[in-house]
């Protein structure tokens, strides 16, 4: 991993709730609300845009952790705005805070982790199965 990548560097992805985001079992939508696992996924995605512009060439990150607690709804139509921190930074890992936001309001946060390993590494875990 580069230099760059450093404590305090953040990266935010915004979207919009749809119906698709919703918790949903059995087919059957439970709450017109964006659904924790859609909020984690974005906290992913968050964590992944502070990574992508230090890794080397030769060097891919992989999630290895995400976590989140969940404080308050957003409604189908509203616009969330997730922002991911570096917190810890090894040459091996990032670990992100992440946030996010309903307007000004939180509602959710959490943690993402992140292993990064030179890629013929990664392809030889990956043909193992």
């Amino acid at each position: 991993m580069k230099g760059t990548l450093q404590a305090g560097v953040a990266a935010e992805v915004t979207f919009r709730v749809t119906s698709e985001m919703c918790p949903a079992f059995d087919g059957h939508i439970v709450h017109r609300v964006c659904a924790t696992w859609t909020l984690v996924e974005y906290m992913e995605v968050a964590g992944r845009k502070v990574l992508l512009p230090h890794l080397e060439p030769d060097e891919e990150g992989v999630g290895s952790h995400a976590s989140c607690d969940h404080h308050g709804p957003a409604p189908v139509g509203s616009d969330v705005r997730v922002v991911a921190t570096a917190r810890k930074v090894t040459s091996h890992e990032l670990v992100c805070e992440t946030t996010a936001h309903l307007g000004h309001r939180l509602i959710a946060t959490g943690r993402t982790v992140q292993k990064v390993y030179p890629r013929t590494v990664l392809e030889r875990l990956l043909a193992r199965g």
